[in-house]
């Protein structure tokens, strides 16, 4: 039986790493860890490493190619609100009464934490969303 040093070379050699420059090679490198999972339950090291490799260069790639545009906290709010089909009477319960919720989508208050901790809550969201 090769060792995990050798096992995890062979693998390097037959799929060598680099950086992801297309969609091609992130479909290429996604197939190659669907192909690696198949035999999870027999794992080594080796694999096990090679596969965390292959998973760094494909988020690696898909952050630069795919991420969303960061939203203001007030666009994320509207967002929210139009996803659900709510209109901002409906967002009393989260900010306290009518005049706060026209305050902050206006612009004119900004979210506190237990605002977004209620918004969080309310639409199952992560707060992140809302910094």
């Amino acid at each position: 039986m090769e060792s995990d040093q050798a096992a995890y070379e062979n693998l390097l050699l037959r799929v060598p790493p680099k950086v992801i420059r297309s969609e091609e090679e992130n479909e290429h490198f996604i197939e190659e860890l669907r192909r690696l999972e198949e035999g999870e339950p027999e794992w080594g090291d080796a694999e096990r490493r090679f596969a965390e490799l292959l998973t760094l260069l494909i988020e690696d790639f898909e952050e630069r190619n795919y991420a969303l545009p960061k939203a203001s906290p007030i666009a994320t709010v509207e967002f929210l609100m139009d996803q659900h089909g709510l209109k901002q009477k409906d967002l009393v319960d989260v900010f306290g009464t009518r005049s706060v919720v026209s305050e902050i989508l206006s612009g004119k208050r900004e979210l506190n934490k237990d605002h977004i901790r209620k918004l969080s809550e309310r639409f199952g969201v992560s707060p992140e969303l809302f910094f």
